[in-house]
């Protein structure tokens, strides 16, 4: 019985990631960025924003497999429901500490986006959460 269920606890180890956990980091944030395509990513991208430096973009792979569009680190992704939670505390938050309102546009706080966000001039803060 012991036998049978350490066999089955060591099947269900995620083993990539104990081997990522394992094995001594690279000496470059790109080089760790690379690292992450042999753990089976089709791209990444990592921002680094230290105090007193220009925030740094580093990508690797591909922003579109399919065509082979290589990772933009600037490119806008389509990001799944686990953020929803932590979006929502975070503005939550925000409108607590009036540093951001419910009523205003993702334009109003992110002219950058016109153009690349259909209606981003008509979607409130609001909308966004709901």
């Amino acid at each position: 019985m012991l036998f049978a269920s350490t066999f089955i606890s060591l099947c269900s180890v995620p083993w990539i990631l104990v081997k990522a956990w394992i094995l001594p980091l690279p000496n470059t944030v790109q080089e760790q960025v690379d690292q992450t395509l042999g753990y089976g990513f089709d791209g990444a991208i990592v921002y680094v924003d230290e105090a007193g430096k220009p925030p740094a973009f580093y990508g690797a792979g591909y922003h579109n497999t399919e065509n082979k569009i290589p990772v933009n680190p600037k490119a806008l992704f389509k990001i799944a429901s686990i953020s929803k939670l932590y979006d929502a505390v975070a503005i939550t938050k925000l409108v607590h500490e009036n540093r951001l309102s419910l009523d205003k546009t993702l334009a109003d706080y992110f002219p950058e986006l016109v153009g690349q966000i259909e209606n981003a001039e008509n979607i409130t803060i609001k909308i966004f959460l709901q």
